[in-house]
């Protein structure tokens, strides 16, 4: 969302001389279509309101003398993916309108040439096709549901990339992937990848809470991922330790979720 809103809201006015002209820009990386300018009549009444357009620098031929117009990449010999700044100066008293600024906005199109894990959590992959600079989010299935487990900046490239990750894997069976978002909020995902770990099975204790949990493994002191939740589904504690303190709790039922697993328990 922070990349769109950054985008969208790029129609910055750059400057405003005394001769009473005016610039607004716009940039992105180019995505295989082109932009469209709703452009009005000047302020006086005299022809148009832009005046001219460059693209990375270079002036768009054909001029922009007419109520609408196109910037047609493909007259600047831009490659998809390469970055795109457009200044578009037009006369004071006037502002043309980008339709549709959204098309140069990184796209999720990567595709997953291959994926492992390690019994340690080590995470590597490789892609190709990439178009456009987007994180990749590193998801592990527990819990019944996809948790977030990391975050790694994507190359953008559309050649070969390679990146590793490393995540504390649970007891048993792990599955893992990595997914991006783009600017539709669609998610795309890598194919799964399963392995099962040595880490040892997590028990807490006591079984009747009154101010802490505690995490063990062995009769030993262990840390684990953990989201406590009331009876309603509100998360009202999370995060990783080898202990969670309760004694803010109310009194009642609550459900915990720690290694691969969801139980019940009570706060007396």
């Amino acid at each position: 969302m922070k990349q769109k809103n950054l985008l969208l809201l790029a129609l910055l006015t750059l400057f405003t001389s005394f001769t009473g002209f005016a610039a607004l820009s716009i940039e992105g990386s180019y995505q295989g279509k082109n932009l469209y300018v709703q452009n009005p009549e000047d302020g006086e009444g005299f022809g148009f309101c832009a005046t001219k357009v460059t693209v990375n620098g270079d002036i768009m031929p054909g001029g922009c003398a007419s109520s609408a117009f196109e910037i047609d990449f493909s007259l600047f010999n831009i490659e998809i993916g390469e970055p795109v700044f457009i200044v578009i100066e037009h006369n004071d008293g006037c502002k043309p309108k980008i339709l549709n600024p959204e098309v140069l906005l990184p796209r999720s199109t990567f595709n997953t040439i291959d994926i492992k894990s390690g019994v340690d959590g080590s995470l590597t992959w490789k892609t190709s096709n990439e178009q456009g600079k987007l994180p990749f989010f590193i998801e592990q299935y527990r819990w019944n549901k996809w948790v977030q487990v990391g975050e790694v900046q994507g190359k953008g490239t559309p050649g070969t990339n390679s990146y590793e990750f490393k995540f504390a894997p649970h007891s048993g069976e792990n599955t893992v992937r990595v997914v991006q978002v783009d600017h539709s909020g669609a998610k795309r995902t890598s194919k799964e990848v399963k392995f099962t770990s040595n880490v040892s099975v997590v028990e807490k204790n006591p079984v009747k809470v009154k101010d802490v949990i505690n995490f063990t493994s062995g009769g030993k002191a262990v840390e684990t991922k953990y989201e406590i939740y009331d009876t309603y589904g509100n998360i009202v504690k999370k995060g990783v330790g080898t202990s969670v303190p309760c004694g803010n709790l109310l009194k009642g039922a609550y459900y915990i979720n720690f290694d691969n697993k969801t139980e019940k328990f009570f706060k007396g």
